[in-house]
C-alpha cells in the first residue's frame, strides 16, 4: 500500500491532534452525576479500595487497561528516535487494543534509558494498569526490564516486539512442518538476527521442542560461535559448536530460515542448498531477506512466510497481542507466563485448521483459503481470533496458577467476547480488503473539487479502484498541481470534448427513452452533463462504477442513473441505507434517501433490499418498522401503514426476523422490549436494521446521530439498481467518499451488481 506523507500527517494532526482520548462511560451531565463521580461520591469506593485493594478491579477501570510503555530507543524501522517521536506509535498501538480486544489503553512514553531508572518508574505504575505492553526498546536492555518487570510485578506484562512475532511465528512454525511431514525434534534451523525479536523466537521454538544443537544464529557480525567475545547473555544462549562460519554452510540442508534481520541478505544460491520442502520465514520489514517473488521461483517446493500483508502467511503481531492481553486480564492474571504464550501459540495453529467462514473468504475476495502452504496462520480480520485465542489464554493462567479471578462460565465468556468489539469495527476492514482483491474501474463525475481528487488519488494508491476523472482537463489539472496530487497516468474524460462518443450515447440513450418524452435533441444535451455521460459509460460497460453527488443535490444526481441503467430485474424501488457505526454494532437505516413517503406495499419491496444488503455486511437483520405507536398504542395513518407493511413482509419474508409498528427506543432497547412487549420477535436482541415511514424521518434520524451522536454514516448505500451507482451525501468527507467507492467496487464485483 502507497501512504502519501501528507496523508499521513494529516491523518494525525487534522481535527482533534492524535488518535485517541478520554471518554467518561458513565452519565455526567447533572449535579448529581458529578457529586457521584467526583466529590464527595467518589469517597465512597476509595474507602471500599482502601479496606480491600482488589476492590480496584471492581470500582475503576484498572481490570481493563493496558500501559503501553516504550522510551523510543528502537521503534519501527526508525531507531533510536526518543519518547517524544515514538508516540504515534504508542496511540496507534492503543488503536490496536481497543479495535481488535475492546482494550483501553494509556500510552506512556519515558524519557529514561537507563534500564534500572526505567524499570523502577514502570514498577511504580502498577497501581493503574491492569497489564503492561512494552513496545520499542532496544536489545539487550529490553530483555533486562522484561525480566525484571515480571519478577517485580503482579499484572501481566509482555514486551510485544519479541513475544508476539515470537508467537505468531511459531503457529505458522508448526502447521508448516505439519505440512511437510517433519518433525519439530529433527529440524535444522538457521536465525538470520539475534535482536530482541529474534532471541525471543528462537526461545519459544526451543520450548517447542527444536533442539539447540539443531540451531545457528548470525548477527550483523557473524555467526554466534564460542570464540566470540562480544556476546551478551542473551545471544550466548544460542552459540553453535558446529564447525562452520558462513550462513552458506549454515543453510546447507537446513529445513527451517528464520529471517529477523535486514531486506535483501539472503540470495537464490543459498535457498538452493536447504533440505527437501524448506520453510523460509524472512521477516523483515518493509523488505523481506529475500523477495517473496524470487524465492518462490527458486523453489517449487518452498513454503514461505513475510511480514508483508501483501504476500501469503503474513505474520502480523495483531494476531496475538490484543488477544493475548484480553484473556490475560479477564482472569486477572499476575504475569503473562510461557505456558499462555504456548496456548496462543497453539490456538492460532488450530484455528488455521478450521474451515474459513463466508465473512474472511468476502474481506479477502478468495473463496479457495483453507489449511495449506498459503494460509498457515488465521488472517487478520478472521472474527474468531478473540473467541478463540483470548480463552486459550486464559484457561492456560487459570491452569498454571496465576490467574486471581478464574473463569466458570464459559459460554457466558464466549459472548461477553464478541460484545466486546461489535463487528462494525471490521465492517468497512472487510469492504475494503475485498475491493482490494479485485478492483474495478470507478468513475469520478465530479473530478473538478479537490475532495473528488484526493478521494480518487487514496483509492488508486491503495488499490482499491482504478478511477476514471470526468470534468474539465484543465481545471483538473489545476487542482492536481495546487494540492501536489500525484494522480499522473489516471484517464481523464470531458464529455465536451468527446463529439463521437456524445453523438453514439445520445442515440442510446433516445432509443430508451423515446416513448417517455425524451426527443434526439434532448438526449444530445444530456449527454453532454457528466453524469448523464458517466451513467451511459457504466450502462456500456466502459466502467464498472459510478460515484457523484458531492456538489449536487440527491434527486437531481439519482435521475441520470435512473433513466439511462435502471433498476434490476425484479425491483420495483430503489432505495437508500446508511450503516450507522456505534459502539455496540452497525445499525442499519432505510429509506433515509429516495421514496418520500412509501406505501405498505412499497414499504416491503423496501425491507427485502435492505435486509438483502445487510447481509451482505455480514450481519443478520434483525428488522424494525418505526412508527409513533408501539403495537397499536395510537392510531394514525403512520401507525396503519407500518402495521400493514410489517404484516405483508413476514408473509412475503417468513425467515425474516421482523417487527413493528413499534417506537424508535423500543425497537434498540431489548429490555424494554422485554418488559413491556414480550410477545415480539425483537425481544431477544432488539434491532439492528430500521425501516423509517417516510423519507424525512430517516434522513432527519441519521443526520442527528452524526451531528450529535457522534456516530459515523456510511452511506447512502443505493440498493436496487441494476449495475453500481452511488450517489454522495450533500459535502460528503474525503474519508467518506472513500468508503462508497469501496462499497462501489464490490457492489461492481458481484453478478449484475447484485450484493
Amino acid at each position: 500500500m502507497k501512504i502519501n506523507k501528507e496523508d499521513a500527517l494529516n491523518y494525525h494532526s487534522q481535527g482533534q491532534p492524535g488518535k485517541i482520548e478520554v471518554v467518561p462511560t458513565k452519565m455526567v451531565s447533572t449535579q448529581m452525576d458529578l457529586a457521584l463521580a467526583y466529590s464527595p461520591g467518589v469517597a465512597e469506593p476509595c474507602k471500599e479500595i482502601a479496606a480491600n485493594p482488589e476492590d480496584v478491579y471492581k470500582y475503576t477501570a484498572k481490570g481493563n487497561l493496558v500501559g503501553v510503555i516504550s522510551n523510543g530507543t528502537a521503534v519501527l524501522g526508525l531507531g533510536n528516535i526518543g519518547p517524544e517521536a515514538s508516540k504515534p506509535v504508542m496511540e496507534g498501538k492503543g488503536v490496536l487494543f481497543k479495535k481488535f480486544a475492546g482494550i483501553d489503553v494509556f500510552d506512556i512514553e519515558i524519557n529514561e534509558t537507563d534500564p534500572d531508572k526505567f524499570i523502577q518508574i514502570v514498577k511504580s505504575l502498577e497501581p493503574t494498569f491492569g497489564g503492561i505492553n512494552l513496545e520499542d526498546i532496544k536489545a539487550p536492555e529490553s530483555f533486562k526490564i522484561e525480566n525484571a518487570l515480571r519478577e517485580q510485578m503482579n499484572i501481566p506484562l509482555m514486551h510485544d516486539d519479541q513475544h508476539g512475532t515470537a508467537i505468531i511465528s511459531s503457529a505458522a512454525l508448526l502447521n508448516a512442518l505439519e505440512l511437510v511431514g517433519k518433525k519439530i525434534r529433527d529440524i535444522q534451523v538457521v536465525i538470520n538476527g539475534a535482536g530482541a525479536a529474534a532471541i525471543a523466537c528462537t526461545k519459544l521454538y526451543v520450548a517447542l521442542g527444536v533442539k539447540l544443537d539443531n540451531i545457528v544464529m548470525f548477527d550483523k557480525d557473524g555467526i554466534i560461535n564460542p570464540h566470540r567475545n562480544d556476546l551478551d547473555i542473551y545471544r550466548a544462549q544460542f552459540v553453535t559448536m558446529r564447525k562452520i562460519t558462513t550462513l552458506a554452510e549454515a543453510m546447507k540442508n537446513a529445513d527451517v530460515f528464520i529471517g529477523l534481520s535486514a531486506g535483501n541478505v539472503l540470495s537464490p544460491d543459498l535457498v538452493k542448498l536447504m533440505a527437501k520442502d524448506p520453510i523460509i520465514f524472512a521477516l523483515a520489514n518493509p523488505d523481506p531477506e529475500i523477495p517473496y517473488d524470487v524465492a518462490m521461483a527458486t523453489r517449487k517446493d518452498l513454503i514461505m512466510a513475510t511480514g508483508r500483508s501483501d504476500h501469503p502467511n503474513q505474520v502480523n503481531n495483531v494476531l496475538g497481542f490484543p488477544y493475548i492481553f484480553r484473556g490475560a486480564l479477564d482472569v486477572r492474571a499476575t504475569e503473562i507466563n510461557e505456558a499462555m504464550k504456548l496456548a496462543a501459540v497453539k490456538a492460532l495453529a488450530e484455528l488455521a485448521k478450521e474451515p474459513v467462514p463466508d465473512l474472511v473468504h468476502k474481506a479477502y475476495s478468495d473463496n479457495t483459503i483453507s489449511f495449506g502452504r498459503e494460509y498457515l496462520i488465521p488472517k487478520p480480520l478472521d472474527p474468531r481470533l478473540i473467541t478463540v485465542v483470548s480463552p486459550a489464554v486464559a484457561k492456560a493462567a487459570m491452569d498454571s496458577g496465576v490467574a486471581k479471578h478464574p473463569i466458570t462460565n464459559w459460554e457466558r465468556y464466549h459472548h461477553e467476547l464478541q460484545a466486546r468489539i461489535g463487528i462494525n469495527q471490521k465492517l468497512m476492514n472487510r469492504v475494503m480488503s475485498q475491493a482490494k482483491q479485485n478492483p474495478k474501474t470507478v468513475i469520478f463525475a465530479e473530478a473538478d473539487h479537490y475532495k473528488i481528487l484526493k478521494a480518487a488519488q487514496i483509492v488508486l494508491d491503495q488499490g482499491i479502484a482504478t478511477p476514471i476523472l470526468l470534468g474539465n482537463r484543465v481545471r483538473i489539472a489545476e487542482l492536481m498541481e495546487e494540492y501536489k496530487l500525484d494522480l499522473q497516468g489516471v484517464r481523464i474524460v470531458d464529455p465536451l470534448e468527446e463529439d463521437a462518443k456524445c453523438e453514439k450515447y445520445a442515440h442510446m440513450f433516445y432509443e430508451k427513452r423515446k416513448r417517455k418524452g425524451v426527443s434526439l435533441f434532448d438526449a444530445r444535451r444530456l449527454m453532454r452533463y457528466r453524469n448523464y455521460f458517466g451513467c451511459m459509460m457504466v450502462e456500456t460497460g466502459e466502467a464498472d462504477a459510478l460515484i457523484s453527488g458531492l456538489t449536487r443535490d440527491y434527486s437531481k444526481t439519482i435521475l441520470p442513473a435512473l433513466q439511462v441503467i435502471g433498476v434490476e430485474e425484479g425491483v420495483n424501488k430503489v432505495a437508500g441505507m446508511y450503516i450507522i457505526l456505534s459502539k455496540k454494532e452497525p445499525f442499519f437505516f432505510a429509506d433515509t434517501t429516495v421514496n418520500l413517503n412509501p406505501t405498505a406495499e412499497e414499504m416491503v419491496d423496501i425491507i427485502g433490499l435492505t435486509a438483502r444488503y445487510v447481509r451482505f455486511f455480514d450481519t443478520d437483520p434483525r428488522v424494525a418498522v418505526l412508527s409513533y405507536s408501539n403495537f397499536g398504542s395510537s392510531s394514525g395513518v403512520i401507525p396503519a401503514k407500518t402495521s400493514e407493511a410489517t404484516r405483508l413482509a413476514k408473509l412475503k419474508y417468513p425467515d425474516l426476523l421482523i417487527d413493528g409498528e413499534m417506537q424508535a427506543n423500543t425497537a434498540l432497547n431489548a429490555d424494554l422490549l422485554r418488559e413491556h412487549y414480550p410477545f415480539s420477535e425483537l425481544a431477544k436482541e432488539g434491532a439492528n436494521t430500521l425501516i423509517f415511514p417516510t423519507l424525512e424521518s430517516g434522513n432527519i434520524a441519521y443526520k442527528l446521530l452524526q451531528e450529535m451522536g457522534h456516530a459515523e454514516a456510511i452511506g447512502p448505500v443505493l440498493m436496487g439498481m441494476r449495475k453500481p451507482v452511488h450517489i454522495l451525501q450533500l459535502g460528503s468527507s474525503v474519508r467518506e467518499i472513500v468508503n462508497m467507492v469501496a462499497i462501489s467496487v464490490v457492489d461492481a464485483q458481484t453478478s449484475n451488481g447484485k450484493l
